[in-house]
């Protein structure tokens, strides 16, 4: 069965970095996009980061500059590096990916982590 699982969330001040990491286990045969969405209280979960099999990558507006998110096709992990955290970034962050897996119906199908919460806050 195919997972993904997030770590690396935490409470931090506001200027601070944070590494979130995520990893998916289970028989896979390729992960196509990787992403990273986030959802803060009252809010609808956005789009934060995104990063292709050939390591193009796209951001939103709102962390583009701070945020850097990158991948290990090899070990299945992506990662997200957020640096000058503001309390507007506090949210629950969400791995997304687009996986094939190996037997069973063909795919790609969609895949979410169940979040880490990132707290920015003094």
């Amino acid at each position: 069965q195919v997972q993904l699982v997030e770590s690396g969330g935490g409470l931090v001040q506001p200027g601070g970095s944070l590494r979130l990491s995520c990893v998916a286990s289970g028989d896979i045969l390729r992960i196509d996009e990787m992403e990273w969405h986030r959802q803060a209280p009252g809010k609808e979960r956005e789009l934060v980061a995104k990063i292709t099999r050939g390591l193009i990558t796209n951001y939103a507006a709102s962390v583009k500059g701070r945020f850097t998110i990158s991948r290990d096709n090899v070990k299945k992990t992506a990662s997200l590096e957020m640096k000058s955290l503001a309390p507007e970034d506090t949210a629950v962050y969400y791995c997304h990916a687009v996986i094939e897996p190996r037997g069973g119906p063909v795919g790609p199908f969609p895949f979410w982590g169940t979040g880490t919460q990132v707290t920015v806050s003094s």
